[in-house]
């Protein structure tokens, strides 16, 4: 059997590589020809050069494979070339699936993101099942995962795709490389740069457990169905408290209004597109997804796949600690 995982160079994908080999395979893993290969440094995999966006590359990477893992996707909050996104996130999905489904691939496990779910007035947990569409998407992000798995379902149902798909929520740990947009934020804030907060909230699990809800949907899941892969509910001061705790720094308390913030964020985002320079912390969808915390509810993969995710401490004290040993914190 040989397992294909896109984005194994990136901060799941890499996790999920690990899980794999951990139970004895060797997977392939499809990589950029320009990535960063830091994370799979050592490991014992298969390499084939290749893009979402080229399609001959994915047939190839594909060939002979019995299982997909489609982790690869670009996650950013902010992008200059919205464009960009939904043709890696979009299309290349698409393509990949199409790709798939070619090559007779017997199982695909797909990663979406708790970015396409609803959420629950006043703040309650979310599940698969909270209502949502297109018009609750804010940004372009989001509204790109949600197009995606919007023809990933289509393509189950319609032409016998067979795929089981997971929907992480806030992912922390180490080898975040890049780092993602949360990631940002722990380096940020262990790193003494963020003396102030908004009042939001985010799903905190650790990348580990996201890849071991992989490869308990491989395993277990239902074709066809959705699993949400969450950890615990935390707000955003109490995740800058235990980041500001393990660096031995004193947690910000100023807490501000977010409708203030927004000039500041177009400001930031003008900026960044003319500097040329690093993504803007501030930004204006940001700020929009901040009104409302994101929290969720993960009992339908502990019941139906005996998910259990670990403490979220334990991911925010483990990405902290991987931060600084790789020297992002300067």
């Amino acid at each position: 059997m040989t397992t294909l995982v896109t984005g194994g160079t990136g901060f799941v994908g890499s996790a999920v590589v690990r899980a794999l080999i951990a139970r004895g395979e060797r997977p392939r893993c499809l990589v950029r020809r320009s990535g960063d290969r830091r994370n799979l440094d050592g490991l014992a995999v298969d390499l084939v050069e290749g893009d979402l966006t080229d399609a001959d590359s994915l047939e190839a990477a594909l060939r002979n494979c019995s299982t997909l893992f489609h982790v690869a996707a670009d996650y950013r909050i902010w992008v200059r070339d919205p464009a960009a996104m939904n043709r890696a996130n979009v299309e290349g999905t698409k393509q990949l699936m199409q790709a798939a489904l070619r090559q007779g691939v017997g199982r695909v496990v797909y990663t979406s993101s708790v970015a396409v779910l609803g959420k629950v007035a006043g703040g309650a947990p979310a599940d698969e099942d909270t209502p949502v569409g297109l018009d609750d998407m804010i940004g372009v992000y989001k509204r790109s995962k949600f197009l995606a798995e919007e023809q990933v379902r289509g393509m189950q149902r319609d032409a016998g795709l067979p795929v089981v798909i997971v929907n992480p929520s806030t992912p922390i740990g180490p080898r975040d490389v890049k780092p993602t947009p949360t990631g940002r934020l722990v380096v940020e804030a262990a790193a003494g740069r963020v003396p102030a907060f908004v009042d939001t909230g985010l799903n905190v699990v650790h990348v580990d457990d996201v890849a071991a809800g992989h490869l308990l949907a491989y395993d277990k899941g239902v074709i066809g169905e959705r699993y949400l892969l969450g950890g615990e509910n935390l707000g955003l001061s109490e995740i800058l408290s235990v980041v500001a705790a393990l660096r031995g720094r004193r947690a910000p308390k100023i807490r501000l209004p977010r409708r203030p913030l927004l000039p500041f964020a177009h400001l930031a985002e003008a900026w960044a597109r003319v500097s040329g320079g690093k993504d803007p912390m501030l930004t204006v969808d940001g700020l929009k997804m901040a009104a409302k915390p994101m929290y969720f509810r993960h009992d339908k993969a502990a019941r139906d796949l005996g998910y259990q995710p670990r403490p979220a401490h334990e991911a925010i004290r483990e990405a902290v600690e991987w931060f600084e040993r790789e020297g992002y914190l300067g």
